[in-house]
């Protein structure tokens, strides 16, 4: 299984996840033409993808859903409550049920709950049987069933939004600041690196620092928080950027979890 970022901020989200001839879109918060630009820098066109899933209907996420769904007839996977966005586009909607896992031709995902203000948000595991990757951006808050759900996996694409001290003293009108910093908000570099302190870091092979705040924060601000709880840790720190993105990154070979595991899978 590997995964690229195609960009992470509040400029624009897409998350690509591949296994096999298996590849997978999370969110599109690009218009139609630099999604596609960016998909070919991946090495990708749009008639290779197999379905866009949708965490929530901030545009950040979902602008170019529509037209991308469109253009190359892809089903999109969203909970009803962030289906509410999409409603009269005329495409294929496909519902997720927060308390099941499904299954889309070579993954398994598992969608996770998560607190943040939209209709009905969640992110996403992504299981081929040996591996698992997680992504988690937008959530306010670290819950134990985050915790629960975000344990023992190979590969984490995770938020690290804003720096307290700066977002605090920034350029925010006050609403924002508080919507940003709320429970319903986005993870701070201090929220990120709390989940990565209740979780088994071992077969860990690399966290994607995501959706970085190009006013609240800075990429160093967040790698200094996260290095306290890894100084043990001996995977890949990697930075998902908004222009960038993240190039492929390979989540490889049998880890010892799912060895010992197998049998109860």
């Amino acid at each position: 299984m590997r995964y690229c970022s195609l960009g992470s901020g509040s400029k624009g989200n897409g998350t690509l996840i591949e296994q096999g001839d298996t590849r997978l879109l999370v969110d599109c918060g690009f218009s139609l033409r630099s999604t596609e630009q960016r998909l070919r820098q991946a090495g990708v066109s749009g008639e290779q993808l197999s379905a866009i899933l949708v965490t929530h209907e901030h545009s950040d996420h979902i602008q170019g859903v529509a037209k991308l769904a469109k253009r190359y007839q892809l089903p999109v996977y969203l909970t009803p409550g962030t289906g509410y966005a999409l409603r009269g586009e005329g495409l294929d909607l496909r519902w997720i049920d927060l308390h099941s896992r499904m299954v889309i031709d070579e993954l398994e995902v598992t969608p996770v709950a998560v607190p943040h203000d939209a209709r009905e948000p969640c992110q996403f595991i992504f299981d081929n049987g040996q591996q698992r990757l997680g992504v988690l951006t937008d959530t306010g808050t670290i819950t134990p069933w985050i915790v629960n759900q975000y344990a023992g996996l190979d590969a984490l694409f995770l938020e690290a939004n804003y720096d307290p001290h700066m977002l605090a003293s920034g350029p925010y009108p006050g609403f924002l600041k508080a919507r940003v910093g709320g429970d319903l908000g986005h993870l701070s570099n201090q929220q990120a690196a709390g989940l990565l302190g209740m979780i088994d870091l071992q077969q860990l092979q690399h966290i994607a620092v995501a959706h970085i705040s190009e006013k609240n924060n800075r990429p160093e601000l967040a790698r200094d928080a996260l290095h306290g709880v890894l100084a043990e840790w001996a995977g890949k720190l990697l930075l998902a950027e908004q222009n960038q993105g993240l190039p492929w990154q390979t989540i490889s070979g049998l880890s010892h979890h799912h060895c010992a595991q197998s049998g109860s899978r």
